[in-house]
């Protein structure tokens, strides 16, 4: 069983460009929706990733938090791109950039398309309590905010938003 540790950040400037070491363009939709998964109908949320040239089935455990089961399955690309045009709710798209500070890697997403203008740092953790360093570029934390949740942003992207909720992070 795969456990994922993950800790969830809005970027406050773009001071972590300079450091990305790389970057990957990701497009990844969802076999079920956010209200299935809310609601408890369905205990995981099913999602399809293309990376670059590799494509991920992925299931993930509806906790809240830092700590989810994960299961992350590698599948044909052409596969993947058929899956997609099953996915239900909107296509999310972004630019992962992988960027290393104090011996850790986080990893930077710039959403694209209906979720342009959103940023959010990720960092996964060997466990809870691992301690990390906060860059400079670390904004507020939002690892127990749903919404920052890629599924959500599937169901109700970053464009549909309120001013007010933008601000509420």
């Amino acid at each position: 069983m795969g456990i994922e540790i993950e800790r969830k950040f809005l970027a406050a400037g773009d001071g972590w460009r300079a450091a990305a070491e790389r970057v990957q363009p990701m497009a990844q939709g969802y076999l079920n929706d956010l209200e299935v998964v809310a609601g408890g109908a369905q205990k995981a949320s099913v999602r399809v990733r293309i990376e670059g040239d590799q494509a991920f089935l992925n299931l993930k455990s509806r906790q809240l938090g830092h700590t989810r089961q994960e299961f992350d399955y590698p599948i044909p690309v052409a596969d993947a791109r058929q899956l997609l045009g099953l996915c239900v709710g909107g296509l999310v798209e972004k630019n992962r950039h992988y960027v290393r500070h104090q011996g850790h890697l986080w990893e930077v997403d710039e959403f694209l398309g209906d979720n342009a203008g959103l940023v959010v740092a990720e960092l996964e953790l060997a466990s809870a309590d691992e301690a990390y360093a906060r860059p400079d570029w670390l904004g507020a934390e939002v690892t127990d905010e749903p919404r920052y949740y890629n599924l959500a942003l599937a169901a109700w992207p970053y464009s549909r938003w309120t001013p007010a909720e933008r601000d509420q992070a």
